[in-house]
């Protein structure tokens, strides 16, 4: 199901999960630790399976354990890997949820926001099809505004300055959402 978002069209958030996001169920998440706190953290991150090129089914099957090294070179680098995001914003506006919210994706790795440790156990991840030099759609940065305030209705503790790319909690190790990630285009829009 695609969301298209309007004035009078707000994303709901039902037993974790967006109500209008087509659900593909990842098996790369566990339980949040106990005393782990509030989910307090949106962390942006960018997939392209093959790098740099969209509209494949290969994000999903990646998320789902179910990758085919042999169709593409760089599979073979990857496809034991068990990440997933929460959700995935693709270049058409699509939204595909993986993993509920309350659950810990596997979508940061090793990382560190304001002096705190293991960032998957109090964020939220949301992959944005795309690479870092490559250009997001305005349907993208739409859904994903409309993402972000459900989030920040739902979970109090995601305000404004909690919002980062993945580059911010893991700096030196990744680059996304990259360079052709608009900050302030994004920024603008989650606060009209």
């Amino acid at each position: 199901m695609q969301f298209t978002p309007t004035n009078n069209n707000e994303l709901a958030i039902v037993d974790g999960c967006l109500s209008s996001a087509r659900v593909v169920v990842s098996p790369n998440f566990n339980e949040r630790p106990e005393g782990a706190g509030d989910i307090s953290l949106l962390v942006i991150h960018n997939i392209s399976l093959p790098p740099e090129q969209f509209g494949s089914i290969y994000i999903e099957q990646f998320f789902c354990n179910k990758l085919d090294a042999s169709v593409h070179p760089y599979f073979k680098t990857i496809a034991t890997m068990e990440v997933s995001s929460h959700l995935l914003i693709t270049r058409e506006g699509e939204i595909i949820q993986f993993v509920p919210f309350g659950k810990r994706a596997w979508h940061a790795g090793r990382s560190c926001f304001d002096g705190r440790q293991e960032c998957n156990d109090y964020s939220i991840g949301v992959e944005l099809e795309g690479a870092d030099t490559i250009a997001y759609t305005n349907e993208q940065y739409c859904v994903l505004v409309e993402v972000t305030k459900a989030l920040m209705r739902d979970y109090s503790n995601i305000t404004a300055e909690r919002i980062v790319g993945h580059n911010d909690i893991a700096p030196g190790r990744k680059t996304d959402p990259g360079a052709a990630f608009d900050w302030s285009y994004f920024r603008k829009l989650l606060n009209a």
